[in-house]
């Protein structure tokens, strides 16, 4: 049988109260807050510099060729990690969790270069000869631990902001919708 919109029959409006479970269709615009061009391009540049530092320093005879090496590899994680967070702007779910991974890689290395890099102020100031060799040495080495202090806040929030849109679009989250309907008002 069927009725028209005219036509009422008691007790045929439906539940009062309904839930559904829909996906949030506009949780990836998210990353978009973070501005991951702009963090990505600052990762990449940052790195660039840092390893750019750690070759003036090696050819100054500061470090050994061993810690040199890490600190290159260590950054080269990182201008990875740039590159992936200025591609993870087309909002695709598998660059997305790539980006992820890579910002949880890049803010490690950055950690660990942060620790060579204030051993190598406690060890190279004390074994400076005069205090013009103390002060350049110490100058690079400041240089070295903002930088990667930069580096490490930088992967930190683009892993924060991958995390939030990686966990919301993945497929079977769904967030619960409540819809409750009135009965119409008697005249």
């Amino acid at each position: 049988m069927f009725f028209s919109d005219e036509e009422a029959v008691p007790g045929a409006e439906g539940p009062l109260v309904a839930v559904t479970f829909q996906r949030t269709p506009h949780k990836k615009q998210k990353y978009l807050e973070s501005e991951p061009k702009a963090l990505g391009v600052t990762q990449i540049a940052l790195s660039v510099f840092y390893i750019s530092s750690v070759i003036v320093m090696f050819d100054n005879s500061m470090f050994m060729v061993v810690e040199d090496l890490t600190h290159v590899i260590g950054s080269v994680f990182v201008i990875i990690a740039g590159s992936l967070a200025i591609a993870a702007q087309n909002l695709h779910l598998p660059t997305l969790k790539a980006c992820l991974g890579m910002q949880v890689v890049a803010c490690v290395a950055s950690v660990i270069n942060l620790i060579f890099s204030v051993q190598y102020v406690k060890e190279n100031i004390t074994h400076c000869s005069n205090s013009c060799q103390q002060a350049s040495t110490g100058h690079y080495l400041a240089e070295l631990v903002l930088i990667n202090t930069a580096l490490i806040a930088i992967s930190v929030t683009l892993s924060a902001y991958c995390c939030k849109v990686v966990n919301c679009c993945s497929p079977g989250q769904r967030m619960p919708v409540i819809t409750v309907q009135v009965p119409p008002a008697q005249q």
